[in-house]
Parts: C-alpha cells; sequence; structure tokens
C-alpha cells in the first residue's frame, strides 16, 4: 500500500484544514487508517483512526470533538477535519495503513510521506 498524504498548511488559531491522504491498491476498506503527528524532539503520536468499513473511529484526548476522521472506500481515501486549530496542533501529520479492518491506536503497517501543519497564535 502506498500512501499520498495533503492539505498541510499554515493557518492561524482558531481556523480549519483537511487532511487528506490517498492510497494505492483495491482492498483499501480491509485496511484500517489512521492519523498520526509529530513535532521534532517528540514521539509520534496518535491522533484518530479509522476501522476499515468507517463505521468505528478513535481519536486522542487532545483532538477529541475538533478533529473527524473519514473514508471514502470508492475513492481510497482518508480526510482529517482538523476545526478550532491551535498553535499546540502544530507538527507533521502522516497517515497510515494497517493490514486489518479493526482500528487500533497503534501496530500500523504501512506510512505516507507527512505533511506539514503550522498553526499561528
Amino acid at each position: 500500500v502506498q500512501l499520498q498524504a495533503s492539505g498541510g498548511g499554515l493557518v492561524q488559531a482558531g481556523g480549519s484544514l483537511r487532511l487528506s491522504c490517498a492510497a494505492s491498491g483495491r482492498t483499501f476498506s480491509g485496511y484500517a487508517m489512521g492519523w498520526f503527528r509529530q513535532v521534532p524532539g517528540k514521539e509520534r503520536e496518535f491522533v484518530a483512526g479509522i476501522s476499515g468499513p468507517g463505521g468505528t473511529t478513535y481519536y486522542a484526548d487532545s483532538v477529541k470533538g475538533r478533529f473527524t476522521i473519514s473514508r471514502d472506500n470508492a475513492k481510497n481515501t482518508v480526510h482529517l477535519q482538523m476545526n478550532s486549530l491551535k498553535p499546540e496542533d502544530t507538527a507533521v501529520y502522516y497517515c497510515a495503513a494497517r493490514i486489518s479492518p479493526v482500528a487500533v491506536t497503534t501496530s500500523y503497517d504501512y506510512w505516507g510521506q507527512g505533511t506539514q501543519v503550522t498553526v499561528s497564535s
């Protein structure tokens, strides 16, 4: 599976961004998908995950109520809608795929390149 993330950029605090991740492959619905983020000098952290069929989602406590993960299995894409952004959301965001339709917060198998999100105060 190859993953291509896009949609990052610079936004003011309180603003919104929508990240997208396009996946290759013919069995996209068989993969749980996730978004992670990393700040220089810190470990990569889980942000959100969604099951293969899309019926189950998980969020980090820090983004609950502000971020929404969704997927379109017909288009092999997963999105992360980020609202009410805060400066502490600034990071490189990565999409990831897991060889299982079960959504989890760890143990992902494939990773895309990152996309930078910068939130100014």
